[in-house]
């Protein structure tokens, strides 16, 4: 439980809020407060409680999903702190 909080909070503090948490409790979504100025879409998160995991969601400038998965807060925190991130 801790690890989903932490990872909960450094997706917030990457600047995601929450949209919906799903009926059984075990995945949370979040979204990007602002949208890409490329895309016009909103990064999303998904944090699933049954595996421990982050997955953030994103669209490429050529309209095409891209995903990248995460198990633990610091390789989150330094993913947000590269220069090319979406």
């Amino acid at each position: 439980m801790e690890k989903l909080q932490a990872l909960q909070a450094a997706a917030r503090e990457g600047g995601f809020v929450q949209v919906e948490e799903c009926d059984e409790g075990t995945v949370l979504w979040l979204r990007k407060k602002t949208s890409d100025a490329a895309t016009n879409t909103h990064q999303r998160i998904c944090i699933d409680s049954q595996s421990n995991i982050l997955t953030v969601y994103w669209m490429n400038a050529f309209g095409k999903i891209e995903s990248k998965t995460f198990r633990n807060v610091a390789s989150l925190q330094e993913w947000f702190a590269l220069p090319t991130v979406i």
